[in-house]
C-alpha cells in the first residue's frame, strides 16, 4: 500500500491514490460510525445507479478509518474553472445537470432529510424563538423522497477521462426535498465567497427543476440555522448574519 501520493487533503481527510485504488483516511475527529455510514450511503447510491466510485473496503490504517474505493481518472469541475475560467458557467450547469440526476433517483435505504434536518435545529445554538420557528417552517415544507447529495460542490464532481460525472463524498446524503439540497449548494457557493456563481447556480437549478425561486429561498433559513452546527468558523461567519435576520423577523412579528 503506497500513501505517498496526496490527491487532495480537506476537514481533517487525507485522500491518497495506490495505483487504481483511492484511500480517504480520516482524522481522529471521525468515529468508526461516521466512517461506515459515508461508506454505507457510497454503496447505497451505487445501487441507485448514480456514478461514484465503488467502495472496495473500509479499513484502520495506523490508528484512523479509511474507505478504499475505485481511483477515477479525471479532473474536478472545480479544477477545471481553476484552469478554464472562461468555461466556469459551464461547469456550473454541468453541476445542475449532474445534481438533476441524483435528484431523479430514489433510494428508500437513506435516512430522511427532515428527521436529519430537525435533529440539527434541535442542537443549533440559536435563541429558543429561532429553534421553534425553524422546526415549525420545517413541519410545513413538502417532505419528498428525492436523493439529496447535502454537500453538492464543484469539487466533488469529477469529470472523468471516459467522459461521464462521478460524484464524491456522500457523508450528508439523505432522501427529501429537492430545493433544500439546493439551498445548501447555494451556500456552499456563498460560503468560498462565489456570490455571482451561486446567484447563476440558483438561476440555472430553477430554469432546470420548473422550481420557483422564491420555494427555494424558502429553505434558505432552515439549512443555513442547521449548517451553523457543524459548519466550520468561517461557515458560521457567513450564516449567522442571515440566522440573526430571522430572529429579527420572528420578534417583529411577536411585537405586533
Amino acid at each position: 500500500m503506497n500513501l505517498d501520493k496526496i490527491i487532495a487533503v480537506r476537514n481533517e481527510k487525507t485522500v491518497y491514490r495506490d495505483g487504481d485504488r483511492c484511500l480517504k483516511v480520516f482524522g481522529a475527529g471521525y468515529s468508526k460510525a461516521d466512517v461506515l455510514s459515508e461508506a454505507t450511503n457510497q454503496a447505497r447510491i451505487e445501487e441507485a445507479g448514480i456514478n461514484v466510485p465503488r467502495v472496495l473496503e473500509v479499513t484502520s490504517i495506523d490508528g484512523k478509518w479509511t474507505i478504499i474505493s475505485d481511483y477515477i481518472k479525471g479532473k474536478t469541475l472545480a479544477r477545471l474553472a481553476q484552469e478554464n475560467p472562461e468555461k466556469k458557467d459551464e461547469y456550473i450547469e454541468a453541476l445542475v445537470e449532474v445534481q438533476h440526476e441524483i435528484q431523479s433517483k430514489k433510494c428508500c435505504s437513506l435516512r430522511k432529510l427532515s428527521d436529519k434536518l430537525s435533529d440539527k435545529l434541535e442542537l443549533a445554538d440559536v435563541p429558543a424563538t429561532v429553534r421553534y420557528s425553524m422546526l415549525a417552517r420545517l413541519a410545513e415544507m413538502p417532505h419528498h423522497s428525492k436523493i439529496c447529495h447535502g454537500d453538492l460542490t464543484l469539487s466533488n464532481i469529477i469529470a472523468a477521462d471516459n467522459g461521464k460525472y462521478y460524484v464524491l463524498d456522500w457523508a450528508h446524503a439523505a432522501q427529501g426535498n429537492a430545493s433544500a439540497d439546493a439551498a445548501q449548494t447555494y451556500f456552499r457557493f456563498c460560503i468560498d465567497g462565489s456570490f455571482d456563481d451561486a446567484e447563476k447556480y440558483l438561476e440555472l437549478f430553477c430554469e432546470k427543476s420548473g422550481t420557483e425561486k422564491q420555494y427555494v429561498k424558502k429553505w434558505m433559513p432552515i439549512i443555513a440555522t442547521a449548517q451553523s452546527v457543524n459548519g466550520n468558523a468561517r461557515e458560521r461567519d457567513f450564516l449567522r448574519p442571515l440566522i440573526n435576520e430571522t430572529n429579527n423577523q420572528i420578534q417583529e412579528e411577536n411585537n405586533k
